[in-house]
């Protein structure tokens, strides 16, 4: 469906709604997202202050059929906020959305503006003694409507589930300008079909989240953090499962790192220490939460003495303080700003079931091999089965030398995670990149249903238009 360019009237129209706060300079920061490989023409930028204005502002484009497109932090890595071939469009921020409305640390409950920053959020629930377990490497800018709006995902998947896992209610402005007011602190309500889930990961096709109500848990007394390294995939699975054993559900993370991603961050960011005199194969970042009365370090040196009887271990380091906890997690964190410096020709963010990890990363690297010579970066939250499979150039070349490759690369590793059972979007979102692969691999009937939602809810097709599905009619 054509959008309808916004025009000098319409801009009229719509400043004649709003204060003029809400119409700041229009910057390049807005047009382009992080990878640099999605850059939009034109917009007009709106940030509004009150979910009355955002339906304001949405009433206004369902009548004229403009075009919008929701911002978060703009930390997204499919394009799903960059609108590259529109008309200009609406974007509409909600950067100034984000304020804690309320904390209920009796009920673990905390509601937040969609533009609360994550770190904030988390802090917001420390202050009350309380966890929001959610935790990315974006979280410094990464806005909670936005992780909403993709179901985004994180190291702490294991224990306490994705984003949606994570939220009891929501205010969402729907597509014709309709506010409704989902916001529930309830656990259990069966009153019809789960609206909240539908918006959740529907990444601002079918409403914008403004408010969200957000589950909180306590903080474990006790924190333990081992870096341990294992002989292969397999061994670090028999050692997730050996974990489980002795602490059940108090894992947290369980992060899988090749020496790759470990050799990018001494060769892009020298400064950055990593924990191993010699980068192992193969080693896995491991944290746990126990309540009190158990002390994690002495439960992390007994998961590695059983753990190395087994040879399911060659060596490891247990952090002996708050200090060395973050230094382990710091070099987890700058793996993708590490990726981002080499500059990879294909990144992929997929999951296979749990027990196929070790033979997709061998089958992979033979589909690789059979297109070319490359260096890859297998990484991610082994846990949960999501991996991050990033492809880069060897040394001295760049990945604008294999442009060529790229849609190749792509293709075959998608096509071996869909034979495998997987899933080619695991925490990024579908956006803008990713509409193909969905096309290709996703159930007829799950396509079909998608697009009657879609049509159902936004007739005019003015919610992110090309996001998750192509122009629907």
């Amino acid at each position: 469906m054509i959008q309808t360019p916004v025009t000098s009237e319409h801009e009229a129209q719509l400043r004649a709604l709003l204060p003029d706060a809400a119409f700041p300079d229009l910057s390049e920061a807005y047009l382009q997202e992080p990878r640099g490989r999605y850059q939009a023409k034109d917009a007009i930028l709106i940030t509004p202050q009150t979910a009355d204005q955002v339906c304001q502002i949405v009433k206004y484009a369902h009548k004229t059929g403009i075009g919008i497109v929701p911002y978060g932090g703009g930390t997204g890595l499919v394009g799903g906020q960059i609108a590259e071939n529109a008309p200009r469009h609406i974007i509409l921020s909600l950067e100034k959305m984000h304020a804690i409305r309320a904390v209920y640390p009796d009920e673990n409950v905390l509601v937040a503006e969609a533009g609360a920053i994550l770190h904030d959020i988390q802090t917001a629930a420390a202050d009350v003694n309380r966890l929001f377990p959610l935790s990315l490497a974006s979280e410094g800018s990464a806005r909670i409507g936005g992780c909403l709006a993709a179901n985004a995902g994180g190291v702490n998947v294991l224990r306490y589930g994705n984003t949606r896992d994570l939220c009891l209610g929501l205010e969402v402005v729907l597509p014709d300008g309709t506010l409704w007011n989902g916001l529930s602190r309830l656990r259990k309500d069966n009153t019809g079909y789960d609206l909240r889930n539908l918006m959740i990961g529907s990444e601002g096709t079918l409403g914008i989240i403004t408010a969200a109500a957000l589950r909180l848990f306590p903080i474990p007394a006790g924190q333990g953090t081992a870096f341990l390294t294992v002989r292969d995939p397999g061994a670090a699975l028999d050692l997730l499962a050996l974990a489980r054993d002795h602490m059940g559900e108090c894992i947290s993370a369980f992060e899988l790192i090749h020496r790759q991603g470990l050799d990018f961050i001494t060769e892009t960011l020298p400064d950055l220490r990593t924990p191993f005199e010699k980068p192992p194969e193969w080693s896995v970042l491991i944290e746990v939460g126990l309540p009190r009365g158990l002390d994690p370090q002495d439960a992390l040196e007994t998961l590695f003495t059983a753990a190395h009887q087994q040879g399911l271990v060659d060596d490891g380091l247990i952090a002996q303080s708050q200090t060395q906890r973050d230094q382990f997690w710091s070099v987890r964190e700058h793996i993708p700003e590490a990726n981002r410096r080499i500059g990879s020709i294909s990144s992929h963010d997929i999951s296979v079931p749990l027990g196929a990890i070790p033979e997709f990363i061998e089958r992979g690297r033979e589909v690789i091999r059979a297109i070319g010579n490359f260096r890859i970066n297998c990484f991610g939250h082994v846990g949960d089965g999501n991996l991050h499979y990033n492809v880069f150039p060897q040394p001295r070349r760049s990945r604008a030398d294999h442009l060529a490759e790229r849609d190749q690369i792509k293709s075959a590793v998608h096509q071996l995670v869909h034979d495998m059972g997987g899933s080619v979007s695991a925490e990024h979102g579908v956006g803008r990149l990713k509409v193909d692969d969905l096309e290709r691999f996703s159930d007829p009937a799950k396509l079909a249903t998608m697009r009657a939602i879609k049509r159902a809810l936004d007739p005019a097709g003015i919610m992110n238009p090309g996001v998750i599905l192509r122009d629907v009619t």
